[in-house]
């Protein structure tokens, strides 16, 4: 006999009984957790506690949103910060309100636009609509199209600007659809690529056009960071006109909201501005140099028009605001009139001036809303003098401000928002200060 063959048995024996140990313990405890799930007990298992994939559709319209929770709640670290809209997921670069003020939309660079419903923005949780841009783009401002439901959208990728316009498919009202919750998704309607070359788009504004023959439809002009401004009919998308600054680098371009004026703030101490001429058919017919606002020492960093659109305010780096009145006869080389001005209100450590990045009055003109950096400033329009001060408003820099339109539904009261975007993937919706009558 083979004297290694008793070797070789007991080996086979021993591992025999060691197997039939550990399987045994193996299925007595699956037994266990079977018998424990039965019973609505809790199953200490790692790969039980991972939390069950969502199974509603990716492509579902609206979604909840819920609030910080009340720890982060009470972190709140000023009076008129009332609401933060979270969910982004990388730095949010724009935002506006619908006409309405109850929808406001934001551009996220990553690559998605939302839409949250405002039906009371002192509400714990809302609903929003997610919308996925191209594979590649990267949304960096929004606008609102004088329906309320259309949204033109910039975006910026490897090969230069594009902007998209969604509306919404208007499905043939039936029993049925009535009973469903969610809506159809927008939809491109149009769009155009390389629109400034390779360059950026610093900015898209959006205006209403309701001055001379204008039918109300809205006009969106688009802001290269090189010097060219294009002028867009929102619904169908045809380009109306382009404008070359000449001004080394534009900062931003704006719309008066009665789409009449266009004005760019750029690296030069000067504001050029254009009117845009509407034909009896209520299109554009042409945009034509109107006048110029000179009266700063340095570069205009922001602007922003008033209600009426008969005037602009004006921030540069020399300092100072100035309160223009642009309702003058051009035509007849009437220039435009300084109305009031006042030294910018905000320094650093040293004391040093720091210039505004950002502007936004409020619908009732009485609150100019300014930022430098992660501070924001609200200021009295008529007389410069600060109502209130956040000095970190943002985790880092404040990237678009923009006033609702109209008082919006607080609780019980209402009251002025002011929303704001940053690069710390929040959005933030503020209270108006109080102003006092004295």
């Amino acid at each position: 006999m083979d004297p290694l063959l008793p070797v070789i048995l007991l080996s086979l024996i021993l591992g025999a009984i060691i197997s039939f140990l550990i399987f045994g313990n193996y299925f007595r405890k699956q037994k266990s957790e079977v018998e424990s799930l039965a019973k609505g007990e809790p199953v200490n298992d790692a790969i039980s506690k991972k939390p069950s994939k969502p199974t509603a559709s990716k492509k579902s319209q609206f979604k909840h949103h819920s609030h910080a929770s009340d720890k982060e709640q009470n972190k709140k670290h000023h009076p008129l910060d009332l609401n933060t809209l979270k969910g982004h997921g990388d730095s949010v670069g724009g935002l506006s309100f619908s006409s309405d003020g109850k929808n406001l939309v934001t551009a996220c660079a990553d690559g998605v636009v939302r839409v949250f419903r405002l039906d009371d923005i002192s509400n714990k949780s809302f609903k929003f609509l997610r919308i996925n841009m191209p594979a590649g783009n990267h949304p960096t401002a929004v606008a609102f199209l004088e329906d309320d439901s259309s949204i033109v959208v910039a975006t910026q990728n490897l090969l230069g600007s594009s902007i998209y316009m969604y509306a919404e498919e208007h499905a043939k009202p039936s029993s049925e659809s009535k009973q469903q919750a969610k809506l159809p998704l927008p939809e491109i309607k149009w769009e155009h690529h390389k629109i400034h070359d390779k360059n950026a788009i610093l900015n898209i504004f959006g205006a209403n056009a309701r001055y001379g023959s204008a039918d109300g439809s809205t006009v969106i002009a688009s802001c290269s960071e090189a010097t060219e401004i294009k002028l867009w009919h929102g619904k169908s998308g045809k380009l109306l006109g382009t404008v070359d600054t000449n001004q080394l680098k534009n900062h931003m371009a704006s719309l008066s909201p009665n789409g009449r004026f266009m004005a760019a703030a750029a690296f030069t101490a000067d504001v050029k501005i254009w009117e845009i001429i509407y034909s009896k058919d209520g299109f554009v017919k042409e945009v034509n140099k109107a006048m110029q606002l000179k009266g700063h020492k340095s570069a205009v960093t922001c602007l922003c028009f008033t209600a009426n659109s008969d005037q602009i305010i004006t921030a540069s780096k020399d300092g100072t605001l100035k309160v223009w009145n642009i309702n003058v006869r051009y035509h007849m080389d009437e220039d435009p009139k300084i109305l009031r001005g006042f030294p910018i209100p905000l320094h650093d450590s040293k004391g040093a001036t720091l210039h505004y990045v950002h502007l936004s009055l409020s619908p009732d003109g009485k609150i100019l809303a300014a930022t430098h950096g992660s501070t924001l400033q609200w200021l009295c329009s008529e007389t410069g003098k600060v109502l209130d001060i956040a000095e970190n408003a943002h985790d880092g820099d404040i990237t678009w401000i923009t006033w609702a339109p109209k008082a919006l539904p607080v609780g019980n009261s209402k009251s002025f928002i002011l929303g704001s975007s940053g690069v710390d993937k929040k959005v933030k919706l503020w209270l108006a200060p109080f102003i006092s009558s004295s």
